[in-house]
């Protein structure tokens, strides 16, 4: 990895950068976007420069809006051989909740899934509103204990198990132990 790649302001440049491309991709406005994704024009001014600190909520309003995964946003390109050290993923945080995803790979052209790390912890809970339709969430608990699933019918978990639902209905996370961590796949259909 390149020494810019392991800085704390790698992963806001990735993320300025993406939602440049994404939203001239989609021939639209800052102010048309931010009107979209419910968020202000500032907000998204400061995200694409690079110095706003994004939530999981508004990158996935912003990718909602853009009609985008969550993925294209925050993964940087990927060269021919990836090696993800810990501590050199870009993590984002919930407002919300103690809920943090960390990207791990992102579906190439064609492919049509992602894959996350979860940290999670007791306290909060993770409220996710519908993502884009089709998107297919799975789930498998490696740490702790967790409800996961769509709001209307969550599930507890233990380590090791899994479960799958739609994601593009509101779900929620909610961590019952302390460290409770998860792999999620998001599958876009």
């Amino acid at each position: 990895m390149s020494e810019t790649e392991n800085t704390p302001s790698a992963p806001l440049e990735t993320i300025a950068a993406s939602l440049r491309r994404e939203r001239d991709r989609a021939g639209l406005t800052l102010t048309e976007l931010a009107k979209r994704a419910g968020i202000a024009k500032s907000t998204l001014s400061q995200l694409e420069s690079g110095t706003g600190n994004p939530s999981v909520e508004t990158l996935w309003a912003l990718g909602v809006a853009l009609g985008v995964p969550f993925s294209r946003l925050v993964d940087p390109p990927t060269p021919q051989i990836r090696v993800i050290r810990a501590g050199q993923v870009p993590i984002v945080r919930s407002e919300q909740s103690t809920y943090a995803a960390a990207l791990l790979s992102s579906g190439e052209s064609g492919a049509r899934r992602d894959l996350y790390v979860l940290e999670l912890e007791p306290g909060g809970v993770r409220h996710a509103d519908a993502h884009i339709p089709g998107s297919v969430e799975h789930v498998i608990l490696t740490a702790g204990r967790l409800v996961a699933g769509p709001e209307d019918s969550p599930v507890e978990l233990a380590v090791g198990d899994y479960v799958s639902f739609s994601g593009d209905v509101p779900h929620r996370y909610e961590a019952l132990a302390p460290g409770t961590t998860a792999v999620l796949v998001m599958e876009h259909r």
